[in-house]
């Protein structure tokens, strides 16, 4: 079967973020963009409209990676607490050594004990190799999990598109089926791959640390706690201010893109009616707006460093004080004063990411929602268990009291009934929006009948499979599609065991043989988007080629003669009529000259048939369809005129 649709010239342009590059990268302990809260991190998320129920389908999904992902926690703890225990092990060496040295110098000591500091020193390199270790494992197999989640979720929602009825993608935007298979799987992934291990590192880090800066002077640490309220409050400010500016900036920068994007599509219609000028100071208006934002938002949350510095600074200074004062007073070491100011700074960075991390999860569970939400959307009814075969096919195509409506209150068809006799010619007329294309689409089973029945070669189309039916009819619309692919391989998508000979074949039957062998590369030129080189006329006898390598019994035709020169009209319309011979034919008129000797006129009118018969009788009517004729041939020559 040969199915031409829209080309997307969109598709496979999304970007989507690599491993690291989104906010949530960095080490366990904030080593990272994420420690230290980037711009964007600042920005709230998207939230979803059913945060808990989300999570936990999110959950059941991953039950079946829970033995991959409890091993993955448990190297995680692992890799954290032997990177907590380390600096207090480092505080004794520091202690020895600061022991030593004032033993030398007070002339009643042995001198300095290397042997023990060695030890020390071996004894906390290996923890930090083993928490370095622990991390590249615990990391290998999230991306593993994180991975193979991407590919089952993209894997279900590619086989769902393929099960949803046809009136799903009528109502909704091509760009938001797309976006769930590229950014909102994105989302969930890198969620998965970086802060579900974060989550539990962050957490373990502030707990553990806490327990070890309590070990060694509850008085420091409480000292220590007081910046967190001053540090929430300043955050919380900055954000409150900056939000606003980020908002404002992400929506202008689309604004600037959607301006971008329509002048330059439309950019010989702006320059023939002098819009350049209009255009230019909408830009402007625009780029001011973002400009202002952006820089106020980027501004603002550039102060968030330099001022958790500053405080950060200051609690090290007020520990440093205590921490000599309680020194002097034996009652903690040196070392332990050491170990102490490295868990102040591993304190505060944890903390800040689990604040970020709450953040992602908002905008994972709201990505996550949106593909739960289109894996559950209604599918097409189910082929039937028990399919009709036919040993050959006839053509014989029968609407027997055919309703139809695309919505129950408003039916388009109403009780048609109509036969087409194998190998006859039948023109499907009409206005803009009439119906013809309804008709289509039922034949095809894009759509099913409300009442009555549509039947080829006496069964009901409902008793074949959808593939099985659709093999029987090929298609050729008006809108051509050919894909990122060799001109042989675009006429091979009408039947993909063909051999090179019966491809070549085919385009001789469509005459477009001739227009290939002058290409650089002949039948092994790829086509794309930068093709030039190719009019609307040949790359339409390219999809006739097709429909003739399909072979099918019925065809569908859409004329596609409107915007291409006389000669190559007269080629299409030659190849149409010989891909017609013998085969039951359905032709969605346009110019309705070119169909006065089909077999029979189906006259449509606002999704009704409101004539039928031959080109003469209906002229000889003077109904509805010599209206349509003749001013068809009015308006020809008044455009001569």
């Amino acid at each position: 079967m040969s199915t031409q649709n829209n080309k997307d010239t969109t598709a496979g342009r999304t970007l989507p973020a690599g491993p690291g590059r989104g906010p949530m990268a960095g080490g366990p302990l904030g080593r990272g963009p994420m420690g230290h809260g980037g711009p964007m991190a600042m920005m709230k998320g998207e939230k979803p409209r059913d945060f808990k129920g989300t999570m936990l389908k999110l959950i059941r999904y991953l039950s079946s990676y829970k033995a991959a992902i409890a091993i993955v926690m448990v190297f995680a703890v692992a890799s954290t607490i032997a990177s907590i225990v380390g600096p207090k092990i480092l505080g004794k060496a520091t202690t020895k050594l600061f022991e030593g040295v004032m033993s030398q110098i007070a002339g009643t000591g042995s001198g300095i004990d290397f042997a023990y500091i060695g030890h020390i020193v071996i004894l906390t390199l290996t923890l930090y190799l083993l928490s370095s270790l622990f991390s590249y494992i615990q990391g290998w197999i999230m991306s593993s999990v994180s991975m193979n989640i991407t590919y089952r979720f993209r894997r279900e929602i590619a086989e769902k598109i393929n099960r949803m009825p046809l009136r799903y993608f009528d109502g909704t935007n091509h760009g938001e089926v797309l976006s769930r298979i590229t950014n909102d799987v994105d989302t969930v992934s890198q969620t998965l791959n970086q802060s579900l291990t974060q989550i539990i590192t962050s957490v373990i880090t502030v707990i553990g640390v806490l327990v070890m800066m309590f070990s060694i002077s509850w008085l420091m640490t409480l000292v220590s706690l007081l910046i967190i309220p001053l540090s929430i409050g300043i955050i919380g400010l900055v954000v409150n201010q900056s939000q606003k500016y980020f908002k404002q900036q992400q929506d202008y920068l689309g604004h600037i893109n959607g301006h971008v994007e329509e002048m330059y599509g439309g950019h010989v219609v702006m320059k023939a009616f002098n819009g350049e000028a209009k255009s230019i100071k909408t830009f402007d208006r625009i780029n001011n707006t973002l400009y202002g934002s952006a820089w106020k938002s980027q501004f603002l949350s550039g102060l968030m460093m330099p001022v958790m510095t500053f405080i950060g600074n200051l609690g090290y200074v007020a520990v440093c004080i205590l921490g000599g004062y309680l020194a002097i007073k034996n009652t903690i070491t040196v070392g332990d004063i050491q170990a102490f100011i490295q868990y102040v700074r591993s304190f505060t960075q944890p903390i800040t990411q689990l604040a970020n991390i709450s953040n992602v999860l908002q905008q994972t569970a709201a990505a996550a929602e949106r593909v739960f939400q289109f894996l559950a959307e209604p599918e097409e009814e189910p082929d039937t268990a028990t399919p009709a075969t036919l040993e050959a096919v006839n053509g014989l195509v029968e609407f027997k009291n055919v309703h139809f409506g695309y919505s129950p209150e408003k039916i388009i068809i109403n009780d048609f009934s109509f036969y087409a006799n194998p190998g006859q010619k039948i023109a499907i007329v009409g206005p803009t929006g009439a119906g013809k294309t309804t008709m289509v689409k039922l034949l095809m089973r894009f759509y099913d009948v409300k009442r009555g029945a549509i039947l080829v070669d006496g069964h009901n189309i409902k008793d074949f499979t959808r593939g099985d039916l659709r093999c029987m009819f090929g298609m050729v619309l008006q809108d051509t599609w050919l894909y990122n692919g060799t001109v042989m391989e675009n006429i091979r998508y009408g039947r993909s065991n063909a051999t090179d000979d019966e491809v070549i074949a085919a385009a001789r039957a469509a005459r477009v043989d001739h227009f290939v062998r002058t290409l650089p590369e002949g039948y092994n030129m790829v086509l794309n988007e930068e093709t030039t080189n190719i009019s609307q006329g040949q790359m339409q006898l390219m999809t006739i080629a097709r429909a003739f390598l399909a072979d099918p019994t019925i065809l569908i035709l859409d004329e596609a003669t409107s915007s291409v020169d006389t000669h190559t009209e007269v080629l299409i319309q030659k190849a149409m009529e010989t891909l017609m011979k013998g085969r039951t034919s359905f032709i969605i008129a346009h110019r309705l000259s070119t169909i006065r000797d089909a077999d029979w006129i189906l006259v449509m009118n606002n999704g009704d048939i409101v004539e039928q018969g031959k080109h003469e009788k209906l002229l000889a009517k003077k109904g509805f369809y010599a209206e349509l004729y003749n001013s068809q041939f009015e308006n020809a020559q008044m455009a001569a005129a």
